[in-house]
This record gives structure tokens, sequence and C-alpha cells, in this order.
């Protein structure tokens, strides 16, 4: 992209910011309207006799959106004199700027409004290539890079796009329940500085009928640019990307609470998400679904994995198969329930316990973390919380770091270095 077209893009960017501010601030709230005027006559008379009060935005929301216009304004006119890298990292650098701010805002509202921001493009997006030492091949699909962004921040696929578009080598979407569910009551918590912090209980989903039609959206979107693109289609055996674009794509699976057909609701869910779907995880690790962690013994879970895997089996795929499945497990399992898990998917051919590929999740805020857990046996790691802490600068941060730390003990890629203190 040429800095005059970043420019326009940036001039675009903040036109539509402008016009959306317009609009939500010359909308007035319920509580201005009345049914009488103070003589007694219509409302609609009062009404046209006298101006509707228009109440102030609040202040927070404010703050927040001229924080942001003043990075757009200022992301304008840096990008007409620097190459596309530097502004790229600008952006990502300046987006500290804009993450204190968060933590003004109640846990809930700022955590949605973060996931409206990655839907609506308003996230800084990675255009510079990820160091060639991060790449990996896994399930035969190609990642730019092993660090993901885990399920239960985009619990019902709103801002896939946008999220991968920031730079995560995979983002995990979910979990998805067959009927929509609404959360438990959460656990919000302020932390100072930070994007978003607010972590639901349960599954809270607006179901797999949602689910699937933004998926659907998007894969369509993805389609139609293959087919419309210039570029010769790859010769390779290696899958490029994902169904979602660059990235690759996790939808997590699970069952409603009220549900007493565990396997059924699984088995839903594979039916109608498995085909926007680059992976699928069976989530059986929640402590707030009733009964859903008696699924990890190892008969129950042998026979769950069976119908899953059964249902997905018996649809209709095209040459690059049916999408891998993994399955989550709670992180406080006792030896003996590990050792039973791992008999189950090695009898099974689980595509993600054992000895297969592993996704460490949580507990990832520097590439130094990230390191550990791969040396640990990992393939792959999630974050969630710690972007929280860290917002999108943390992104490039971790992988800058995990490169750093790969080259410093003469790894020449992620697959090297796997299980590396275990060898």
């Amino acid at each position: 992209m040429s800095s005059s077209a970043a420019a326009l893009a940036w001039r675009r960017t903040l036109r539509d910011a402008l016009l959306r501010g317009s609009a939500w601030r010359g909308a007035a709230p319920a509580r201005y309207a009345s049914t009488a005027s103070a003589s007694g006559a219509p409302a609609e008379a009062a009404d046209a006799a006298a101006p509707k009060k228009v109440p102030p935005p609040p202040r927070k929301g404010r703050l927040l959106t001229g924080a942001m216009i003043a990075l757009a304004i200022g992301g304008g006119a840096y990008v007409s004199t620097a190459d596309e890298g530097k502004f790229c990292g600008w952006l990502f650098k300046s987006t500290e700027l804009v993450n204190p701010l968060f933590a003004l805002l109640d846990a809930e509202f700022a955590h949605s409004l973060a996931v409206k921001a990655a839907s609506h493009g308003f996230v800084p997006r990675e255009k510079r290539p990820d160091p060639p030492v991060l790449g990996l091949e896994v399930w035969g699909r190609k990642f730019a890079n092993p660090i993901g962004l885990a399920a239960g921040f985009d619990k019902n696929a709103e801002a896939v796009e946008g999220l991968l578009g920031m730079g995560f080598g995979f983002v995990e979407v979910g979990s998805v329940t067959p009927l929509p569910q609404e959360e438990i009551p959460s656990l919000n918590f302020q932390i100072k500085g930070a994007w978003c912090c607010n972590q639901p209980i349960g599954f809270n989903s607006e179901g797999i009928v949602v689910v699937a039609k933004r998926l659907g959206a998007q894969h369509g979107k993805r389609k139609m640019e293959e087919t419309s693109s210039s570029m010769p289609p790859s010769t390779s055996d290696i899958k490029q990307g994902g169904k979602a674009g660059p990235g690759i794509l996790g939808v997590n699976l699970g069952k409603n609470k009220t549900s007493e057909d565990a396997a059924a609701d699984y088995v839903q869910g594979v039916h109608t998400l498995s085909q926007y779907a680059d992976y699928l995880v069976i989530n059986i690790s929640s402590p707030n679904t009733p009964g859903l962690r008696k699924l990890q013994g190892r008969k129950q879970l042998k026979d769950l994995v069976k119908k899953v895997q059964a249902a997905r089996d018996e649809m209709q795929w095209a040459e690059d198969g049916p999408p891998p499945l993994l399955v989550k497990i709670a992180p406080d399992l006792s030896k003996q329930d590990l050792e039973d898990i791992a008999a189950v998917a090695l009898a099974l051919r689980l595509d993600g316990l054992g000895k297969i590929p592993l996704i460490g999740c949580g507990g990832v805020s520097s590439g130094e973390d990230a390191y550990k857990k791969i040396r640990s046996g990992a393939t792959l790691v999630q974050l969630y919380t710690a972007l929280a802490y860290g917002g999108p600068v943390l992104i490039p941060r971790i992988k800058a770091e995990l490169a750093e730390c790969l080259e410093r003990d003469g790894f020449k890629s992620v697959q090297e270095a796997v299980g590396a203190d275990f060898r």
C-alpha cells in the first residue's frame, strides 16, 4: 500500500468515526421522553413546541472517543511520511495511550467495546511479516506463528477478521452452545491500565444459529476474495492460512447447562459449524456447567469422543479433509485423570492431546512465557488475560521476544523447540 493510499484509508476511518459519533450524540435516551406537557397537552404538541433535550455524552465516552480520533489524526499525518512497516509499529505502540482509558469503564462494557472495535476494524492491523523462525506446520496447515487468542474473548465470532489481522497465528471463538444461553454473573474486576477485563462464568453464547450465520458470511467473503485474486493457486500440500483468512480459525464447542445429553450438543455443533473451522474443540473444562467435568473420566470421555468423531467423519469433505478434533481439559486434574485422558487420546487418535500437538492455554504474557510452554511440549500457545493487561501492542512484542529466545538457543524453528526440556 502506498503512503497516499494509506492516508486515504485513514481519512475514511476518521470520517466514519465522526459520522458514528454524530449519530450517537443525536439520540436521546428514554429517560428524556414524556407522555404529556406540564399543562396537560398531548406529548406530540409539547414535542413540537419545544426542542428535545439532548444529553451530553458521558465523560468517559468523550475521553475514549477523543483519544481514538486523536490517534486517527496522528496516524494520518504519520503515514504520509513513513513507510508501511514503521507506521504499523507506531500504530501498535500508540494503543498504549488508549489502553488506560479502558480501566475507567465498567469491565463488561470494556470487553464488549474491545470486541466491537475489533469487529469494525478499529484495531491495528499487522502488515509486517512474522519472523521466519516462528512459522510452523500443524495438522497440514501453515501457521505464521504459534501465538493464538483463546476462546472466551470472541465468544460469538463477531471479530474474527479483525483479531486475526492483529497478528495472531490463530484465533479460537466460542464456546458455542446449541441454544442461546445467558451467562452466569461475570467475574468483573478492574485492572489498572487494562484494555478489557471481564470474564463471564460458564458458556454464555448467542447460540449455534447466530454464530453459523456470521462464520458463513466470513467464509463466503474469503472465497470471493480467493476467486477474484490474480495470484495463482498454491501448489504446496500445506494449506496456507485458514478458512477465515490468513490465520487459522478454531471453533470451541460447549454444551447447554440444562442439557441432559452432552454428546448430542457437541454433535450438533460439529454438524453446524465444522465446515467453517480449521479445527474443532470439545470443551469439557468449565467448572460452572453442571456435570461437564464428569466427562473427563476415561469411559465417559471415550464414549463422547467416539460419537463426536463419528458425526464429523460422516460428513462430506473436500480434499483437505475434516477439521482436526481437540479436547480442552481442566488445568487442575489429578495424575490419574491425566493418564486416563492421554490413554483415550492415543487410543482414538485425537488430533490435539498425547503424542500429538498440544495447545498450551493461559499464563502467556511474554515471549519467554510462550517459549517455556513450547519447550515443555506445547506446539501452540494461547493467551487471553494478558491481552487485557497489555492491549494489542503485546502481540508483536511476544512474537519478537519468542523469536529472540529461539535464536538465542540455536533453534531454527518453533517445531525444533517443542518438548526440548523432556528429550
